[in-house]
């Protein structure tokens, strides 16, 4: 069964971080670039950054450069996504996804373009 899993949300102040994991489970995530989505309440499904499994290279929404790094550790079939200087605006739920897209496109962080998404991992910044 294919299957990726989030964790690592919560509830963070202002300024503090998070680090969200993306296990994958019954598929190598080798060939894929492996996507950090996230949706707040009333609002679209917004890209925030992805990680080519294949070569390492790293694509960001212009939001969250300087602040979030995407990282992965391919023995474990596994993607990180390390959360800095958190603002209240980066509240939502966070989805990773897998998907075969190309980097630094206009359709890097398009939803429709992955094929395999987690379940999602809520993240709260709030004092």
């Amino acid at each position: 069964q294919l299957q990726l899993v989030e964790s690592g949300g919560g509830l963070v102040q202002p300024g503090g971080s998070l680090r969200l994991s993306c296990a994958a489970s019954g598929f190598t995530l080798d060939y894929y670039v492996i996507g950090w989505f996230r949706q707040a309440p009333g609002k679209e499904r917004e890209g925030v950054s992805c990680i080519s499994s294949r070569d390492g290279g790293t694509d960001y929404a212009d939001s969250v450069k300087g602040r979030f790094t995407i990282s992965r550790e391919n023995a474990k079939n596994t993607v990180y996504l390390h959360m800095n200087s958190l603002k209240p605006e980066d509240t939502a739920v966070y989805y990773c996804a897998a998907g075969v897209v190309p980097l630094k496109a206009t359709m890097t962080f398009v939803p429709g373009l992955y094929d395999y998404w987690g379940q999602g991992t809520q993240v709260t910044v709030s004092s």
